[in-house]
C-alpha cells in the first residue's frame, strides 16, 4: 500500500511528494528531488497507521 507524503527537499526547500510503502515498518533509500535533482536521504516508518517521514541531505 503506498502511501503520499508531501515533504520540502532539504537542498531547493522545494515542496515535493514521494510515495511511501506502508507495508514496510521501516526503511530508508534515496530519492532524487524532482526540481533540482539531488539526492534526498529519506527514513520513513510506518506505526499504528501512521506514516513519519524525515528527508537529509546526502552530504550531512
Amino acid at each position: 500500500m503506498l502511501e503520499s507524503a508531501k515533504v520540502s527537499c532539504p537542498y531547493c526547500g522545494e515542496p515535493i511528494e514521494l510515495l511511501i510503502d506502508g507495508s514496510v515498518p521501516e526503511q530508508s533509500y534515496y530519492e532524487d528531488c524532482s526540481v533540482c535533482c539531488r539526492p534526498i536521504l529519506v527514513h520513513a516508518s510506518a506505526l499504528d497507521d501512521a506514516i513519519t517521514v524525515v528527508t537529509q541531505r546526502d552530504d550531512e
